[in-house]
């Protein structure tokens, strides 16, 4: 120490700076003993999403709109000479009926997502040293956190902003218990008939139009599906059973979709398991969702920052009748 100065008034330690572990990992800068061999590839969390395989997005919302809003409209009609009958007329009739047409709007706002990436040129510099770039790190991760995110709004919801979603939404009223808990005992007549009555009574709500041909279960459900034969001595699964015969199959001319959603278990009332049947179209049901833009770089002292955003809505289904739950799995 020069001579005329002292230790007074430095921080403990002398006025020596001391990194400990997490800060050394953070850096992604670690002591490589002579004898050790590093994989350098980076192995980021585990996590899995699943809405784009289950929903379609309505594409045609921009970044600029605050609203997303659909139609449904009503129809009413009065029969000929019978008013609840057919509409026969006469050759000489000088009073026939019309229809009556109520069309009804559906708005619901389009919430704002962003995330901000910012690193600086030091630490820029010594990520290319090192060989570990922390700008495409932390892009991955918020481009993990935005996928978390929409899986989670298009399935629950959110309470935050009052969004309810695919696996919860107040306008499904086709909603009741199955028979009885699935059990690998039970599992070739509970779960069959639970399902085929599932099916069969979205088929009737919707007035027989549209039959599911979407059913999502809790993964326990799933893998015991899976694993349960149809009996003991059968070498079929109760899975292909029901990808093979039901009402599905016959009405839409093509197996019934059955996948597993890590967010059904606990979903149901009173904290029950759910399933779910649904059909997957664009016009049953859809979600407001644009592309993640960012804007332009911008340099600030030794930081350079840009931000992620993008506009996300609520879960939109024109036809609820055409959506049925079942709890108790």
């Amino acid at each position: 120490m020069p001579d005329g100065m002292t230790w007074a008034g430095l921080p403990p330690g002398g006025g020596m700076f001391t990194y400990d572990q997490s800060t050394r990992d953070a850096a992604g800068a670690f002591l490589i003993g002579e004898l050790e061999r590093l994989d350098p590839a980076l192995h980021g969390p585990l996590f899995a999403y699943t809405w784009s395989r289950d929903i379609d997005l309505r594409q045609d919302i921009t970044v600029g709109d605050e609203v997303s809003s659909f139609l449904n409209s009503s129809f009413a009609a009065v029969g000929g000479v019978v008013p609840a009958g057919i509409n026969w007329i006469g050759k000489d009739v000088n009073a026939i009926s019309g229809v009556s047409l109520d069309i009804g709007k559906t708005p619901q706002p389009l919430y704002i997502w962003g995330m901000e990436l910012a690193y600086t040129t030091l630490e820029l510099l010594s990520a290319q040293r090192i060989g570990r770039p922390i700008d495409d790190q932390k892009l991955q991760a918020i481009r993990t956190k935005y996928q978390m995110d929409v899986d989670q709004l298009v399935y629950t919801g959110d309470t935050t902003v009052g969004s309810r979603g695919l696996l919860n939404h107040p306008l499904v009223t086709n909603l009741s218990n199955v028979t009885a808990t699935w059990t690998a005992a039970n599992a070739a007549t509970n779960a069959v008939a639970d399902i085929n009555a599932l099916l069969a009574s979205v088929w009737q709500a919707s007035g027989y139009a549209i039959c599911p041909d979407q059913l999502r279960l809790p993964p326990t459900a799933f893998q015991l599906l899976v694993q349960a034969p149809m009996s003991t001595a059968s070498n079929i699964s109760v899975m292909r059973y029901l990808q093979e015969n039901t009402i599905c199959n016959t009405q839409n001319g093509r197996a019934l979709n059955i996948q597993p959603v890590k967010w059904l278990p606990g979903i149901g009332v009173g904290a029950t398991n759910r399933m779910i049947a649904y059909t997957k179209d664009y016009e049953r049901v859809r979600m407001p969702l644009t592309a993640l833009s960012r804007t332009a770089p911008e340099f600030r002292s030794l930081y350079t920052m840009t931000t992620y955003y993008g506009r996300i809505g609520m879960i939109e289904i024109p036809y609820p009748e055409t959506i049925g739950y079942r709890d108790g799995l």
